[in-house]
């Protein structure tokens, strides 16, 4: 059975966040906390605190073995953008856009085999 968490209106951009879930994508459950523990990189944080809750989905409505779970899907979407300007020479402004992320992991268990 699978289980998923979906974390919503990260303020990262979804392009540096993709950066970080493409490594942990089909990896076991330990060995994905253990990989994100050691990028330096704001998204890991965010993605291991994903994780970390969709174990305990996993655990506590499905009664599942902690152990045999992976990461199945991984995704990061676009949320809203703020725009925002920076005022420029002579009267003119530039675009700011603050984008931020949608993070959502599906994990399964992986079959006694």
């Amino acid at each position: 059975m699978e289980a998923r968490a979906v974390t919503r209106h990260l303020r990262i951009g979804p392009r540096k966040a993709r950066l970080v879930v493409d490594l942990i994508r089909g990896k076991s459950v330990g060995e994905a906390l253990m990989i994100l523990d050691f990028i330096p990189k704001k998204a890991a944080r965010m993605v291991t605190k994903t994780l970390k809750s969709v174990v305990a989905n996993a655990e506590n409505t499905q009664r599942v073995d902690v152990d045999r779970l992976y990461v199945r899907r991984v995704m990061v979407d676009g949320a809203t953008t703020l725009k925002r300007s920076l005022p420029r020479a002579h009267g003119r402004a530039t675009p700011i856009r603050k984008r931020s992320s949608h993070i959502t992991i599906v994990v399964d268990e992986r079959a006694k085999g």
